[in-house]
């Protein structure tokens, strides 16, 4: 039996119109009008915020589940779980989990990528999680299997990734030596030598890159190129394919990359806490510029409502533009053409939220609440 939903008494962020007086219909997965009723129940979201749904282009905070401390490690399902609700109350919709494919053993291993890849296709959740496969420029011994799971259509974002050659400069610190061995669940000396070995194959990094992107662009899977240094290298991405310039590390290539019609995304913490965490460029100030067009969750789910609701209280950007930034970009850059906004006919992805403290209130996710807060409940009938 199709489940039906009629949210009332709010104010509803439309396409082109801003905060709107409105009702909506839910009949199934879809927004059946504006206004009317589906004889279904009854959500009363008076001095509420009825928002398009969170999408979530890069989240990583998945791993802290798999991994709470080095060496400690949980089961697939039980952290995908777990990460599943805090995407919910956060009002995350759909989300794209950044699983890193890496030479390294342990948390970004291979054998990790399966295990996720294999839970996810089993999870029988809600919220639509996807994987953003962050394919590490030097684990030439995982092409065959990226390339095949691409194919297979198990991967729904790629990200081209290099962290080798920065991992190696920092080995001599013991600090950053014994986090990354750590991770990776080895000695220190062993890690120094795997290391070694994986950097010696920098000759044959950039066919393996040309096979993955090769493998994307044949699959129709968007692709990123992340933490970009220079023109020059956001440039040979584009060439690739790949039309989303994840974290720019300078400015001007953030520019240059819009210039060129490329989404820009930047992490929600960025804003919340008003500066990067690597000392790189201000989040907020490019959005309000018209560089940065997408956010991301980066590292911390929570960020990403709150970053949207700081930058339209700095009065730059409207409501409706810092939402996007966190809805109907990310949806577009994905390619997810049924989300993002609030329309008829589009997949009823939304967040109901108080503005007031700001809090999630609910969460429906393709017709349905997946998320009630005690206020929430209190409002339904």
């Amino acid at each position: 039996m199709m489940e039906r939903l009629d949210l009332r008494g709010g104010a509803v962020l439309l396409p082109g119109l801003g905060l709107q007086p409105a009702a909506l219909a839910i009949a199934g997965e879809r927004i059946a009008a504006l206004g009317g009723s589906q004889g279904g129940r009854r959500l009363d979201a008076s001095g509420l915020w009825v928002l398009p749904g969170i999408v979530d282009l890069h989240g990583d905070a998945f791993e802290r589940q798999l991994q709470p401390r080095p060496g400690v490690a949980f089961p697939e399902p039980l952290a995908l779980a777990d990460t599943e609700a805090q995407l919910l109350a956060n009002g995350i919709t759909t989300a794209f989990h950044g699983v890193t494919l890496s030479w390294e053993p342990g948390l970004r291993s291979a054998a990790t990528w399966r295990a996720l890849r294999d839970a996810l296709a089993a999870h029988p959740g809600v919220c639509d999680m996807r994987i953003h496969l962050r394919w590490e420029a030097y684990n030439l011994d995982a092409l065959e299997m990226a390339e095949a799971d691409i194919a297979a259509g198990r991967v729904q974002l790629v990200a081209f990734n290099d962290h080798t050659p920065a991992i190696l400069a920092k080995l001599d610190d013991p600090a950053a030596a014994a986090k990354y061995s750590e991770r990776a669940g080895m000695r220190a000396d062993a890690f120094r030598a795997l290391a070694e070995r994986i950097g010696a194959r920098a000759d044959l990094v950039p066919a393996g890159r040309d096979r993955i992107a090769a493998a994307a662009r044949a699959a129709g899977v968007p692709m990123a190129s992340h933490d970009d240094a220079t023109v020059a290298e956001r440039d040979a991405f584009r060439a690739l394919g790949a039309r989303i310039c994840e974290f720019p590390m300078a400015e001007a290539v953030g520019q240059a990359a819009r210039a060129a019609g490329d989404f820009v995304a930047m992490g929600s913490p960025n804003v919340v806490r008003g500066r990067s965490h690597l000392g790189w460029a201000s989040a907020a100030r490019l959005a309000e510029a018209g560089v940065c067009s997408v956010l991301t969750s980066d590292y911390f789910y929570p960020a990403m409502l709150r970053a949207a609701l700081i930058l339209a209280g700095r009065g730059v950007l409207g409501l409706e533009q810092a939402w996007a930034l966190i809805s109907a970009t990310p949806a577009a850059a994905a390619g997810l053409a049924d989300r993002g906004t609030i329309a008829p006919g589009k997949r009823a992805d939304l967040v109901i939220v108080d503005p007031a403290r700001p809090a999630v209130v609910a969460t429906v996710v393709a017709g349905r609440i997946a998320f009630l807060g005690a206020e929430g409940f209190s409002r339904l009938a």
